[in-house]
């Protein structure tokens, strides 16, 4: 009997061990980590990147706070980026940048495509906009380059916000299809073959179908909101002076931005019918998980019971949707029925477009975080879309969630957003690294 006594508690002290081993190796980063692979984030439209603004700490990237530390990890176990892009850039440039800011060398945009849309003086090859792969070996002082052993043995996840999104999607349709043209000028970025280089995409609040906003306002195709209007955050410092070797020339900023024969613009990307033109050639690959966040920030009408301005309470319509009491100060007037100031033009909220031959914009389209259509965010109309479940597909996109009560800069937590923000970049980070 003793002898089964102690059998007994032997067997129930190894399975406490057992388990407590068990719970133990589940909070270790291998258990979490499927992968290691580098992260590098893209931001959006008028975004920058970690060169700006460092004397007052304000980050693309969390605001007041630092998403990109946070993603590392306490002990900085992953390897997490935040790439500089050109902000009003078209997403071919913003691609082009985006390769060789993290693979290494000097920007080529490709000389059929710089041909074709050259306006204000862009050049093929503009000088000294390079990263260096080898910091040994690097007499011009040239930004070092982020993954320059990226390959499809080396690849990487790839998280964008806004315009983000689209320019990594045009980026892996340059490595996986190559150029339209085929010849760009022997540029590597170019001739495609370059399969399985990006392991993951996560895009939040990106226009996949585009945004009413800019029609809302003009009325008209495909002018751009005039832009310190809509994407600066209410307490973001003034722009930085460029260092030379940090932030060389921005392609596009002095493009002919107001001219509707523009279209190698964000201005015509970011519009229904531009996106809808970016969605028949940039293909959704079958070699990558593609991952979408939506957010939403405004609410239907009503006289009692919603989160909007409740001075406004007795002239809101059940039809249509306002914007929430908390929604960034510089976006909300333009997110709900009616742009303010104005005579009555339709903001956001209650847009529609049926024009012959347009992209037809409902109401479907009115739920919005002040900048994108929420309906926009899920996945580009047309390629394959489904609800995800915790067991991710490749080539088709997989439709995380939708944050209730978040506008376009809460996703990047700006200014002071860690309690809205933190779980979103939690969640994406425990998805990507278990592929």
């Amino acid at each position: 009997m003793r002898a089964s006594l102690c059998a007994a508690r032997l067997c129930s002290s190894f399975a406490t061990f057992a388990s407590l081993a068990a719970v133990a190796a589940l909070h270790t980063p291998a258990a979490h980590a499927a992968n290691n692979d580098p992260v590098v984030l893209v931001h959006g439209f008028l975004g920058f990147g970690p060169e700006a603004f460092q004397s007052s700490g304000f980050k693309y990237w969390g605001g007041f706070n630092d998403l990109v530390a946070h993603m590392r990890g306490p002990n900085g176990e992953h390897r997490v980026f935040a790439a500089s892009v050109g902000p009003v850039s078209s997403s071919w440039d913003r691609a082009a940048e985006l390769y060789y800011q993290i693979k290494g060398g000097c920007v080529d945009y490709g000389s059929k495509h710089t041909a074709r849309h050259a306006h204000d003086g862009a050049i093929q090859k503009p000088p000294g906009k390079c990263w260096t792969a080898d910091p040994a070996n690097n007499p011009e002082n040239y930004p070092i380059a982020l993954h320059p052993a990226w390959d499809a043995q080396h690849p990487v996840h790839l998280v964008g916000h806004s315009q983000g999104g689209q320019t990594i999607r045009l980026l892996i349709e340059l490595l996986e299809n190559g150029s339209p043209d085929v010849d760009e000028g022997g540029a590597e970025l170019y001739l495609g073959g370059k399969l399985k280089w990006v392991k993951s995409v996560t895009t939040l609040a990106t226009p996949h179908n585009g945004s009413s906003l800019r029609e809302a306002m003009f009325g008209v195709m495909p002018l751009p909101v005039a832009p310190t209007e809509v994407a600066a955050p209410a307490d973001a410092p003034p722009a930085p002076q460029a260092a030379p070797r940090q932030r060389p020339p921005q392609r596009g900023a002095k493009a002919a931005f107001w001219k509707q024969s523009v279209i190698d613009s964000v201005q015509w990307e970011m519009t229904p019918d531009g996106a809808k033109e970016f969605n028949k050639w940039v293909r959704t690959s079958p070699h990558v998980y593609y991952f979408s966040m939506a957010n939403v920030a405004t609410e239907s009408g009503s006289y009692c019971c919603n989160e909007t301005d409740r001075m406004l309470a007795p002239i809101q319509s059940v039809q249509y949707q306002y914007p929430r009491k908390d929604m960034a100060p510089l976006t909300k007037p333009y997110a709900g029925e009616y742009i303010v100031p104005s005579l009555f033009r339709p903001g956001m909220g209650s847009y529609t477009q049926f024009g012959a031959g347009r992209v037809r914009v409902d109401e479907a389209w009115f739920p919005n975080d002040g900048v994108v259509n929420t309906v926009s965010m899920k996945s580009p109309a047309g390629h394959p879309v489904r609800e995800f479940d915790g067991t991710a597909v490749a080539g088709t996109w997989n439709f995380v969630a939708t944050y209730r009560g978040h506008d376009h800069f809460d996703m990047v937590g700006w200014p002071r957003k860690e309690e809205l923000t933190l779980p979103i970049y939690d969640n994406i980070s425990k998805i990507i690294f278990a592929l």
